[in-house]
């Protein structure tokens, strides 16, 4: 059984980024013998540092990275970067980080016509530095309020295929 962790790197309701994420959790789920763990900042309380407070979800969330056998990290351009969620998910993986040595695939979504490219940088800097394996061929998803209906339906065939390609990537990345 492969573990594979999925980030999500937004709390905003019904954003953009879960629908996308869906289409990569249905590809994991087309897989007999992946089991996924969510990691979903809404359903968290996750300190910033050096807050004084209870830290079981930033245990919870360690945890669920430490058995993880690969990493998906997803979030929106937020203002030309990084969402402050997605950040926030990072500082709790402690230093040094549980995200170290651990494969990682990388998707972002943005409404501006060159997509998440800005941030997909950001966030592989940050993720190498910290250890983690950055594979290669991120999916950047330009005007995502075109690509995706209210319900979550995605209209671009190309994209679905390549957030879809994300999971697989991933599954022969641990194969190897």
């Amino acid at each position: 059984m492969k573990k594979i962790a999925v980030i999500l790197g937004t709390s905003r309701p019904g954003s953009y980024t879960s629908k996308a994420l869906d289409i990569i959790l249905d590809e994991f789920a087309r897989h007999e013998k992946v089991q996924v763990d969510l990691i979903d900042p809404s359903c968290l309380n996750l300190l910033f540092p050096g807050q004084i407070g209870n830290k079981k979800d930033q245990e919870m969330i360690q945890q669920m990275i430490i058995r993880a056998d690969g990493i998906v990290f997803s979030t929106p351009e937020y203002h030309g970067g990084l969402s402050s969620v997605a950040k926030l998910i990072i500082e709790n993986l402690s230093y040094p980080s549980v995200l170290a040595d651990k494969p990682v695939v990388m998707m972002g979504v943005a409404a501006g016509g060159i997509g998440a490219i800005k941030t997909l940088e950001q966030l592989r800097l940050t993720l190498s530095h910290i250890g983690a394996i950055v594979l290669p061929y991120p999916v950047s998803v330009a005007q995502v309020h075109k690509v995706f209906t209210a319900d979550g339906t995605c209209h671009d065939e190309t994209i679905e295929s390549q957030l879809r390609g994300l999971a697989d990537r991933l599954l022969e990345y641990i194969d190897a």
